[in-house]
């Protein structure tokens, strides 16, 4: 099956070597390059002509998706208090915050900074689905303050009489970007922190820096996380502080954090398990401080230390539990005179050196059903030199700003022809815009709900920008035969190259969408370039969209209708109901055989409650990611209740994974997988021996030099029940690998599943001998054991 399918993808990848590498529109004379902005022009989301629409917004034809906060009365000249006119500008036009909803769709927004100094004097409320954007160029200053009062500068989820506005394990869509946030007129003994960012999936923090007091013995931290279920941030710089951040969670992804000047870099609470990726500390007195306990799994890769005395404080194992795995992996220190301390005493050495591959916690190897405890050198995942930089570094590429564009170098779909109001078919004029324009503008899709009907082909080389998660819509005939799928959105074509990148958008479709595979990924790096082929901030949301019935009172005519939005919600597909009307993909993301990918912060989500609302829901999609890939992928991200699996990797190479995140189906084993569907060999579909009857996590057959660089597979229900948690029953294989495949687990967190690993199918590592309390954890699996000199 696998080598029947993997034959055809590479037969297809040869027949289409002749392939243009970067297709050009019709319009287009020579391929977009560098930006032609010119010195002190303003960034180009300032000028853009504002025109997204959120068609099920209150009093939508007057919605403001866009807002500039000195259109609200922001001064920014560093001397007028600006919070009331900032906050009017997130708040403004009945969104959801301040405890009048948990959550919602309908109403999205861009509140955009102007550079300039902006003086507060009490936080910044980030309401749900907002994204704060700075000028990229020159990125505006928040200044706090000498009185400011309240928790944070940056409010991702407010308390008012001691309640969060949201509900931390579900509080999606927020993103902050392009910010120094200025805490340094406060005084050095007072409390004061520069973001409270309590939040789950689908949410960014990007290119934030935040200075605090240099003073010993400040009370100044850089950032506040106390709890959720994340999530990434990334390009953040921390200088002073007594700590740079703060945080607790269940799980995250942290990729270049810089930290200066502080007494602690990082104080870790408690997770499940956490992954940095590229860390840089320097004059901090201790990097991570984790010996408080509470914390599952610690996972950090390619980080350079230089003048900290203690690297990593650590709690020493107690009650048989390890108090917290530990992985270090390319670690560079300078002038460190401890590397890890537990409970005071050394455990590893500093000293100015490389330590290549360490660990502490419960060690694997192959079909060993018993782990050693270890504190020492680990096996070290072979990395191909496709996956890492020219420092050694595992590639690391942020979201694109197109900072040094001009506003003339970006086309609108809306200004020519498609609608965004999720009636219309704009299949036609999408496919105008990008026949057009491809690789020579970057497309922009103003805020709107964009229904398609047929496959929207993206040629490679194509650069897409979205407002406020701008959705691509699949409906219709086309998407709704799981016997003969289709694609909504083919991103490049099998053989194609060039720089093709896609941020701020959300996949989705219209139900019923049983035969959708929501994104095709053909296209690849070109040579001599890494990851500039990916998307950022881009997310799949399968369902759970509730869209009210809209009267003339609402909306003009031109947005009257008669239906509901995604006809996935609570009315139609109520938890426990099975309705063939329900299904809403056959495949979210496939990437293919010649195809490389960079996804950073990707959620691919299978709506279990309604977002706007907070009931369950029973959907059906057939599978998550499904990877081909010869590589190099980097794969940053989440894929969550989908019905086969989550992740599945078949006949893949070289590919980079950390940190991912799975939970299955809460409806399962009713149906048990495969159903509703049916196996697929064209599609390498797992299969369900030995009683399986729940959805697979992580899925690894004939794939080569895989890593993954943390990982949470969580099992919280059967048929919507709990009650499987208290004797961890909800599941009992989440991960499986084949006897051929070639692949490196670190910090494998499981939560409700009896067999934390299976090779085969057959469950070889037993939760309990790993457990962290709530969740169990292995600290590495490798297929065979290493013997070191």
């Amino acid at each position: 099956m696998v080598l029947a399918s993997l034959l055809l993808l590479v037969l297809g990848a040869i027949v289409s070597q002749n392939t243009q590498v970067a297709a050009l529109g019709s319009a287009c004379g020579v391929p977009l390059t560098t930006g032609n902005a010119l010195w002190g022009e303003p960034y180009w989301l300032e000028n853009i002509h504002h025109q997204g629409v959120a068609p099920f917004a209150p009093n939508a034809t007057k919605y403001k998706v866009f807002r500039n906060v000195r259109e609200y009365g922001a001064v920014g000249d560093g001397v007028h208090d600006d919070t009331a006119a900032i906050n009017a500008a997130i708040s403004t036009g009945s969104r959801c915050g301040n405890l009048t909803c948990g959550s919602s769709t309908a109403t999205p927004a861009v509140v955009y900074f102007p550079t300039g100094t902006y003086l507060v004097s009490a936080p910044l409320h980030a309401y749900y689905y907002t994204v704060m954007v700075g000028d990229a160029r020159t990125p505006p200053t928040l200044l706090a303050s000498a009185n400011f009062t309240g928790i944070a500068v940056i409010d991702g989820d407010p308390y008012t009489n001691n309640q969060n506005w949201y509900t931390n394990q579900v509080s999606f869509y927020r993103s902050a970007r392009n910010f120094v946030i200025d805490l340094t007129r406060m005084p050095a003994n007072v409390s004061a922190t520069g973001i409270h960012w309590q939040v789950s999936q689908s949410t960014s923090l990007v290119n934030v820096v935040v200075n605090m007091s240099t003073e010993p013995g400040n009370n100044h931290q850089g950032m506040f996380m106390e709890d959720g279920s994340g999530g990434f941030m990334g390009d953040l710089v921390f200088n002073g502080g007594k700590y740079g951040i703060w945080v607790g969670n269940q799980q995250f992804t942290v990729r270049n954090l810089t930290v200066n000047n502080a007494n602690t870099a990082v104080f870790g609470s408690w997770n499940w398990g956490w992954t940095y990726q590229r860390v840089i500390i320097n004059d901090c007195q201790v990097g991570f401080n984790l010996s408080g306990g509470g914390n599952g799994g610690e996972a950090i890769i390619d980080a350079v230390i230089t003048n900290t005395p203690v690297f990593i404080k650590t709690p020493k194992p107690i009650n048989g539990s390890v108090s917290g795995s530990l992985v270090l992996n390319n670690i560079h220190l300078n002038n460190v005179s401890t590397a890890v301390m537990e409970n005071g005493t050394t455990i590893l050495a500093g000293g100015t050196r490389t330590v290549h591959s360490w660990g502490k916690g419960n060690i694997y190897t192959g079909t060993h059903p018993n782990g050693t405890f270890t504190q020492g050198k680990i096996h070290s995942a072979r990395k191909d030199s496709c996956l890492l930089d020219h420092n050694g570094f595992i590639v690391s590429k942020g979201h694109p700003m197109y900072a040094d564009y001009s506003v003339e170098q970006f086309k609108s779909v809306r200004s020519l022809g498609a609608v965004g109001d999720g009636i219309a078919d704009d299949t036609e004029a999408i496919k105008a815009v990008l026949a057009k324009y491809a690789g020579c503008h970057i497309i922009y899709f103003d805020a709107g709900i964009y229904k398609v009907t047929s496959t929207i082909q993206v040629p490679a080389g194509t650069r897409i920008v979205g407002e406020a998660w701008s959705q691509i819509m699949g409906a219709g005939l086309n998407f709704n035969n799981k016997e003969d799928p289709n694609v909504v959105v083919q991103v490049g074509t099998p053989g194609s190259q060039g720089i093709t990148e896609i941020t701020d958008i959300v996949f989705t479709t219209q139900g019923p969408a049983a035969g959708a595979i929501v994104v095709e990924w053909n296209v690849h790096d070109p040579p001599g370039l890494q990851g500039a082929a990916g998307m950022w901030d881009s997310h799949f949301r399968l369902g759970g969209g509730k869209f009210k019935v809209l009267s003339h009172a609402d909306v003009d005519s031109s947005f009257f209708i008669v239906a509901n939005g995604t006809h996935l919600q609570d009315a139609e597909c109520p938890a426990g109901s099975f309705n063939p009307e329900c299904f809403a993909a056959f495949l979210a993301l496939h990437i293919t055989y010649g195809a490389s990918a960079y996804l950073e912060g990707t959620w691919v989500w299978l709506a279990d409650h309604d977002l706007d609302g907070f009931h369950q829901l029973t959907l059906f999609s057939g599978r998550g990611i499904l990877s081909h890939s010869q590589g190099p992928v980097w794969m940053i991200g989440t894929a969550e209740h989908h019905v086969l699996y989550q992740y599945s990797l078949v006949g893949a190479r070289n590919h980079y994974m950390g940190l991912i995140q799975t939970e299955t189906p809460y409806f399962q084993p009713d149906p048990a997988p495969p159903g509703p569907f049916d196996i697929s060999n064209v599609y390498d579909d797992p299969t369900f021996a030995n009683g399986t009857t729940m959805a697979w996590g992580l899925w690894v057959q004939s794939s080569t030099d895989i890593i993954v660089f943390g990982s949470g597979h969580y099992s919280f229900f059967r048929n919507y029940s709990t009650a499987c948690g208290s004797n961890t029953t909800c599941q009992t294989q989440i991960v499986n690998v084949d006897c051929t495949s070639s692949i490196s687990i670190y910090n494998l967190a499981t939560v409700g599943t009896r067999y934390q690993l299976s090779i085969e199918e057959n469950g070889i590592i037993y939760f309990a001998n790993d457990s962290e309390g709530f969740s169990s954890t292995v600290t590495l699996w490798s297929p065979a054991r290493d013997i070191y000199a």
